[in-house]
């Protein structure tokens, strides 16, 4: 029998199975807590409130529960950091598209069926591209920090975002 026996309820789990649903249930968990690295601590409550939604996100991959965590955890860093550019907001931005690509690779299949090694490989590479921008999305928020609002910023933002997807999608994207 291929993976671990747990329990009845979760039978028979494959292999590399563990490690993702760990990585979709702490790291939000991991993101949050990278607040109080920045001198704001969560309440107790909320914490909870995000593993347990972390938790229901390795357990069901494919559910609402993930959107609904990593929303929350972009709002605290929103609200509870009031200018939001401390360092610890790296560490963060590495820990939710992590998240989100162990959330995508787990999907594919049930707790049972063992991870494909070119599978997972596939989204390993597609998450680093993601996590190359965050640094430099970082290093670029601290250079306009203090600049005074341009007309248009947020609409030549969203161009660069959509070409630099655009691009992506078509150097990567293989044969369909």
């Amino acid at each position: 029998m291929s993976g671990w026996q747990v329990s009845r309820w979760l039978g028979a789990v494959g292999a590399g199975q563990w490690t993702l649903r760990a990585l979709v249930a702490l790291m939000p968990l991991a993101a949050v807590l990278c607040t109080l690295g920045a001198g704001e601590g969560p309440a107790a409550w909320f914490v909870v409130l995000v593993l347990v939604l972390g938790v229901g996100w390795a357990c069901f991959p494919e559910s609402a529960a993930g959107a609904t965590v990593l929303v929350l955890v972009l709002a605290w860093w929103g609200i509870g950091l009031r200018d939001g550019l401390d360092l610890w907001a790296l560490p963060a931005s590495l820990a939710l598209p992590t998240a989100h690509v162990a959330a995508t690779v787990a999907s594919y299949g049930p707790v049972s069926m063992p991870v494909d090694p070119g599978l997972a490989l596939l989204w390993l590479r597609r998450g680093l591209l993601v996590l190359v921008a965050a640094p430099a999305t970082y290093a670029l928020a601290l250079v306009v920090r203090d600049a005074p609002p341009v007309a248009g910023v947020w609409l030549a933002g969203a161009a660069a975002v959509a070409a630099a997807g655009t691009a992506a999608s078509v150097l990567l994207g293989g044969p369909d």
